[in-house]
């Protein structure tokens, strides 16, 4: 037996042969790769931001957070919310507890003025957009801005300095345009990820003065809109919207994971629809604006 059993080895490895093993991958599990210029990447991302007027959805928020987050948002795992955007700057969102529907929170903004409801809390919190004030009460923090700009994405002007560059990792590859900004000191303003297996937008980060990452949201579950549920008709070959999409604020200490079940994209919103007022009895916060409280 010992002899038959070398005997067999060494046929298997005489003669110079070699002992090796292959791993063959699907070609479907491959990612198709496509090629694409600077210019139609432009154009692919200006069709969006110049023909995406309104959008109304219906969505489940997953808030997570890191050790400053604690308080009324982080009692549910995920909430439900029903979301209205205009261009330029317009957004109101109202978020329901899973099962009972009662409202969580009902947040709204004009671009300069931001305005949040928490009835559980009794309070109405008012602060300016652009106001940068970070606090430990996570109401303060998430803001309907941040949604709006996830959603309305802002034009690249043709004035505007864009860097086109390739990226590759062990799972995609993507092309990458860096919108550069100018003046005294020229900076990174924003970078748009483009996935090659589709030419999708899988990721938008956007950058403060000095290099500060104040916003990274990632795209992905592109679908097609059904035509049946569209308000006024969508100009151009805008045929999809991403029903994924991760928000994450690292200066904010939060990030929020956002899945579209219902969209409806260029319907005639109201104007009315946008306004909160404060609830009587209510308790009025001002963020940002407390008596040499810099944190508050």
């Amino acid at each position: 037996m010992v002899a038959a059993t070398v005997a067999a080895f060494g046929v298997g490895c005489g003669g110079g042969s070699k002992i090796s093993t292959k791993t063959t991958v699907a070609p479907s599990e491959k990612p198709v790769i496509k090629d694409a210029t600077r210019e139609e990447l432009l154009d692919k991302y200006n069709l969006y931001a110049q023909n995406i007027k309104t959008v109304s959805a219906t969505v489940v928020l997953k808030p997570t957070a890191g050790s400053k987050y604690s308080g009324v948002i982080e009692e549910y795992h995920e909430v439900k919310a029903f979301l209205l955007a205009a261009r330029p700057s317009s957004i109101r969102v109202i978020g329901q507890a899973p099962v009972i529907g009662t409202t969580v929170f009902d947040m709204a903004s004009d671009g300069e003025t931001f305005r949040v409801s928490v009835p559980s809390k009794n309070k109405f919190l008012v602060g300016q957009v652009a106001g940068e004030f970070n606090s430990s009460k996570p109401i303060e923090n998430l803001r309907p801005q941040h949604l709006l700009d996830a959603l309305l994405w802002p034009e690249i002007h043709k004035e505007e300095s864009v860097l086109f560059e390739e990226f590759n990792d062990d799972t995609a590859r993507f092309y990458v345009l860096t919108v550069l900004r100018g003046g005294y000191r020229t900076e990174i303003l924003r970078k748009i990820w483009f996935d090659r297996a589709d030419l999708q937008v899988s990721r938008l980060q956007t950058f403060a003065p000095k290099g500060l990452l104040v916003s990274d949201v990632r795209y992905s579950d592109w679908q097609p809109v059904d035509p049946a549920q569209a308000g006024t008709p969508v100009t151009g070959p805008i045929t999809t919207f991403a029903h994924n999409i991760r928000i994450d604020r690292p200066h904010d200490d939060y990030r929020l994971d956002l899945q579209v079940s219902k969209i409806v994209l260029n319907s005639d919103i109201p104007a009315d629809r946008f306004l909160l007022d404060q609830p009587v009895g209510s308790e009025l916060v001002r963020v940002g604006e407390a008596e040499g409280n810099k944190q508050q």
